[in-house]
């Protein structure tokens, strides 16, 4: 039975007045129901719930997976169809299941007459509400929306700008490739028509072997120590009167080619005309030319290859929301994806634990978070420092610290920085929503945690993520059907 009193002693009827609370006796009703569903997702929303007495659990369906929103014993907490009093033009469907735990009792209003109740009651809150429910949802929409194609727009320039340098370099390549291959072609017969015996013309074709063999392990110099060397090969080849021999001596020197190498080649042609010792030098420079060449288009391609691979990663591409990956690979690929809004002021330095085992997570998220953390820092830099990331097993946890050398995070402020819309960068710049997201998708989401340790010139965002999560998805901060809510207020 419908007892008035005891509705009295719930937080949301006990301003009402006796013939409110009798109207409700009269028009709602008491349930009691043992461990089960109460209502599922997606159903119409016929009935408002209250909770007088036991436990409930809301879940909602995430990529085909159930995800605990929240768990509460709280008397008074509600769910169901809250939003009838606006009509059709607020969702009429449940939006989540709801589940109990326990024997449990609610007081229930049919829909239609929770919303003739606010209706009649309490128009002119009734119209505070729509103004705050639909101005929270157009506004959050709009910035949201804002915010991501920002952030689109700015990974997509990035990319775009990393993408078209090893391009271009591809194509520079190739066209050079077809002039030095064509110039080969010449040289050979130039030097078909020289005085050449079969045994010469074969140790030539040998020493072209050696030529394309040697430009893979040619040594690295320093600057002081290839020009050194280029200033030895171009008199070499002046002193054997090889014209502009000055500009062919640093493609040999690149190659790790020596004097001792070029005499090799003085031998095999001696005998032999002027003009077909120079043809068959400029013939090996541009065999030299040619793998150097074919080296920088596998290096363009193969860095082409490795930002797709990069952006794959970071989007998560055909991948399950939930995974079990590297964490190494998510970092990697987010520093990638904004290496051209990092720059080239600011230092990037990995300190990574390998031995870190792999992190069972949402990827995709992750890789948002990862993006505010490091997007804020270079903010904070200001285009010059260094931006260190560093990975290590703590306790049951996996750690990831974001870390710059900027001016830090004021100690008046610290305590703000994840709160939703709470913002230090100027008007227009910032909306205070990446730090807040972060916090939602590390805590929240995943269950671990997020901090910041700052001085001047040291500041370190500190993520921890459960190696062995117990669950996934809880969102015990936030009430019932996800609406912010203070824990004592009843509004789970």
């Amino acid at each position: 039975m419908c007892d008035p009193e005891e509705l009295r002693t719930l937080f949301l009827f006990e301003k009402l007045d006796d013939e409110q609370l009798a109207w409700l006796c009269r028009d709602g009703r008491v349930r009691h129901f043992e461990p089960g569903t109460v209502y599922r997702e997606g159903d119409a929303a016929t009935c408002f719930y209250v909770l007088m007495d036991g436990e409930v659990v809301l879940t909602k369906l995430s990529a085909g997976e159930e995800i605990e929103l929240v768990r509460t014993d709280h008397r008074g907490s509600y769910a169901g169809a809250w939003t009838a009093y606006m009509g059709d033009k607020a969702e009429e469907n449940y939006v989540g299941t709801l589940t109990v735990t326990r024997p449990s009792t609610f007081f229930v209003l049919d829909a239609g007459t929770f919303a003739r109740m606010m209706q009649e009651w309490f128009p002119m809150a009734l119209h505070l509400l729509e103004g705050v429910f639909f101005g929270n949802r157009n506004a959050n929409e709009i910035i949201g929306q804002r915010e991501r194609l920002l952030a689109l727009g700015s990974l997509s320039a990035g990319l775009t700008h990393e993408l078209n340098n090893p391009a271009a370099a591809a194509v520079r390549a190739t066209s050079s490739l077809r002039d030095r291959v064509a110039g080969m072609r010449h040289k050979l017969k130039m030097m078909a028509h020289g005085t050449f015996d079969s045994s010469a013309l074969d140790a030539m074709v040998q020493l072209q072997e050696e030529a394309a063999t040697q430009v893979a392990k040619a040594p690295t110099l320093t600057t002081l120590e290839a020009a050194d060397r280029e200033d030895e090969l171009g008199d070499w080849l002046a002193d054997r009167g090889i014209a502009n021999g000055w500009d062919i001596a640093p493609t040999f020197v690149q190659a790790g080619f020596d004097t001792a190498w070029l005499e090799r080649v003085a031998a095999t042609l001696e005998g032999c005309d002027a003009g077909v010792f120079e043809g068959a030098i400029r013939w090996l420079n541009y065999t030299v030319e040619t793998e150097l060449l074919m080296n920088e288009i596998t290096d363009s391609t193969v860095r082409i290859s490795s930002l797709v691979d990069a952006a794959r990663q970071y989007s998560q591409m055909d991948r399950a929301p939930f995974q079990v990956v590297d964490i190494h690979e998510l970092l990697d690929s987010t520093l990638v994806m904004l290496g051209r809004k990092i720059g080239d002021g600011i230092e990037v330095v990995k300190e990574y634990d390998h031995a870190l085992p792999e992190v069972p997570c949402y990827a995709a998220e992750l890789n948002q978070v990862w993006t505010n953390l490091v997007d804020n820092a270079v903010a904070a830099m200001d285009g010059r420092g260094t931006l260190t990331v560093r990975t290590y097993h703590e306790n049951d946890c996996a750690a990831v610290e974001i870390c710059d050398t900027g001016p830090g995070v004021p100690d008046d402020i610290r305590s703000r920085i994840f709160e939703p819309f709470f913002t230090t960068k100027p008007v227009g710049e910032g909306t205070g929503l990446g730090l807040d997201i972060s916090f939602r998708i590390v805590v929240k989401k995943h269950g671990g945690d997020i901090r910041v340790e700052s001085a001047p010139g040291d500041t370190r965002f500190i993520v921890r993520l459960p190696l062995h999560p117990a669950g996934r998805g809880n969102d015990a901060e936030e009430n019932i059907e996800g609406r912010a809510a203070q824990p004592n207020s009843g509004g789970e």
